[in-house]
């Protein structure tokens, strides 16, 4: 791969560490091991040279948003073998064939129409696609997510489709300025993964926190924090 892995190794690097010490930390706080939190590296809007910086750094989750800019970042690093793609976009109804083909994760599914097309468009020579079911714990209009009281009937619908296997929930809550009110969201969605998980069915994973607030969300369980300013940086200005 000659033409990727130069530019800006450095900077994602230390930018990387620094993330990871941030985890780490959290996690003391919360007298949790360091490993229970996982990090999803968002490199959506940065090259395929970024990722492969945070690649060879350590790093191996990148969360994409945008479905094609996504497939010619997965194309110029197939040899990557043991790289893992989550798709954190919303998601389109005419876009679901090529997410179900190159993506392992999908983190905000919040409708069964777009479930019954990722369950049948995977590709029968993969495993069933991972999915975290999106809540709008904040009652925001503009966010996307079944509201919390929808979320048991969606999960089941999931279950029975053989393409997907239902591993949590995930929401992106309303910005917020002090710790208590970043945690409270984050709170609600951990009470509603206890009460929604059966030993058949653990939810284990909770997608929530970001570079603003990831302390936050790991004070309250997360298991997946997704971060990119904090990693790459700033988004390009041209980025769409």
């Amino acid at each position: 791969m000659e033409t990727l892995g130069a530019i800006g190794d450095d900077g994602i690097q230390t930018r990387l560490g620094e993330v990871q010490d941030r985890i780490r930390a959290a996690a003391e706080r919360a007298q949790r091991p360091p490993d229970s939190v996982a990090l999803l590296a968002v490199s959506k809007t940065h090259g395929a040279e970024s990722v492969h910086a945070a690649y060879t750094a350590g790093q191996r989750a990148f969360g994409e948003s945008y479905v094609q800019e996504a497939i010619e970042k997965i194309a110029l690093l197939a040899d990557l073998t043991d790289i893992e793609w989550h798709f954190i976009g919303r998601i389109q109804a005419n876009k679901t064939r090529q997410i179900a083909a190159h993506f392992g994760w999908v983190h905000g599914l919040s409708d069964p129409v777009h479930a019954r097309r990722l369950s049948e468009q995977r590709p029968s020579g993969l495993p069933p696609l991972k999915v975290c079911i999106q809540v709008n714990v904040s009652d925001e209009v503009s966010k996307g997510g079944v509201e919390p009281d929808a979320v048991a009937a969606l999960i089941a619908a999931c279950e029975a489709l053989p393409g997907l296997d239902v591993r949590g929930l995930m929401t992106l809550p309303a910005p917020a300025e002090d710790e208590e009110a970043q945690r409270a969201p984050f709170r609600a969605l951990r009470l509603l993964r206890d009460r929604l998980a059966t030993p058949s069915r653990p939810l284990d994973c909770l997608s929530m926190g970001m570079s603003d607030d990831l302390e936050a969300a790991i004070l309250e369980g997360a298991t997946l924090v997704r971060v990119g300013t904090a990693v790459f940086g700033p988004r390009p200005y041209n980025a769409g």
